[in-house]
């Protein structure tokens, strides 16, 4: 097991992901190339930068967490767009959200 296999914040973006993933794939069809792609990318990115990140040297650790955080708050506005488009009910934006 790797040292960031056991860090907290690295599996709950895991368990995040998973969550994404199967509710994006409830989404309209014809969002698919547009935001349904765009949600999967920002919170895969998360768990990737923190995986690369904590291989490097502290200073360059912190940077790939910089890089997971601004990853999530790019999915805070995709989750806020969801919402107003009906896409999730406002049980499920709580949820994911939280």
């Amino acid at each position: 097991m790797f040292i960031f296999e056991k860090l907290t914040v690295y599996q709950k973006s895991i368990d995040l992901v998973e969550l994404i993933y199967s509710v994006t794939g409830k989404w309209p069809q014809n969002e698919l190339y547009c935001l349904t792609v765009q949600f999967r990318r920002a919170i895969t990115s998360v768990t990737l930068n923190i995986a690369e990140g904590n291989s490097r040297s502290h200073k360059d650790f912190r940077h790939f967490l910089d890089i997971a955080r601004g990853s999530c708050f790019e999915c805070v506005a995709i989750l806020e767009i969801a919402k107003r488009q009906k896409y999730i009910d406002p049980r499920q934006y709580q949820n994911i959200y939280a």
